[in-house]
């Protein structure tokens, strides 16, 4: 149980940063959100080697964490609607087992857009949002993958860690 506690705070903690770290890259492509989700490399990684309660409470402090820190109420509220509903979906794309940790990766982006679009649109008022949906659709899938990649190889080299550790 000790472990599983410290494992989540660095995990917790891991995230943390790799936020504040995408916090200060410039990638613009000219429409808000578009982000790579360093920290959701994390919560791939947790999901895959802890549990889905650790990586449910991972994400929730890291989102609360990172809004408090970096952001607003309004990116909280954004960053814990497309996190939610991506990490709902990235959670039974894991247990129905079809899906690598690529495939859970690009379903975890493409949702976290979704979720997102969605708050905006009852923030907004207006469904005209909708358009922005294919591009983040799009981008959601290229930081999927790279991320699923990188997540991939991470997972395979912990866990033999996490083996010998538990």
């Amino acid at each position: 149980m000790t472990k599983k506690i410290a494992y989540t705070g660095m995990f917790t903690a891991l995230a943390f940063v790799f936020s504040y770290i995408e916090s200060l890259l410039p990638i613009n492509i000219g429409i808000a959100g578009v982000k790579l989700g360093l920290a959701n490399l994390v919560v791939i990684v947790a999901l895959y080697l802890t549990s889905v309660k650790a990586a449910c409470i991972l994400s929730l402090v890291r989102i609360v964490l990172t809004g408090f820190t970096f952001g607003n109420p309004a990116s909280m509220i954004y960053s814990l609607a497309g996190g939610t509903l991506s990490l709902g979906v990235m959670v039974l794309a894991k247990k129905f087992k079809f899906f690598s940790v690529t495939g859970v990766s690009v379903l975890g982006g493409v949702f976290h857009n979704i979720g997102q679009i969605l708050v905006a649109i009852v923030v907004v008022e207006t469904a005209s949002l909708l358009y922005y949906l294919p591009i983040l659709i799009l981008s959601g899938t290229v930081a999927g993958v790279l991320i699923g990649i990188l997540a991939s190889v991470i997972i395979k080299h912990l866990e033999k860690a996490f083996a010998i550790s538990e």
